[in-house]
């Protein structure tokens, strides 16, 4: 097998891989927050304590992955060119 095929072998699973973790859960953890829906602060003792909203999850701690946001995208403007009035 040459080093071509096997990269795009590899390329292929991983593809098919994020394809299978997108549509089995579409909403992973937010980044800024850690999943977590707020900061974390730490009082003048030094011990952890809720900080502020996350302002970019709306306080959910969720967001929606890229594939699954492309394919709602693809599916939105498919339904939209095929529907008839």
């Amino acid at each position: 097998m040459t080093p071509i095929l096997a990269a795009i072998a590899c390329l292929l699973i991983v593809t098919l891989g994020y394809i299978g973790l997108c549509a089995a859960s579409p909403f992973g953890d937010c980044r800024k927050c850690r999943g977590m829906g707020h900061a974390m602060k730490t009082d003048r003792k030094g011990r952890l304590k809720r900080g502020k909203d996350c302002r970019r999850c709306k306080a959910t701690g969720k967001r929606i992955r890229v594939g699954r946001w492309l394919y709602n995208r693809w599916a939105r403007i498919y339904r939209a060119g095929t529907d008839t009035p």
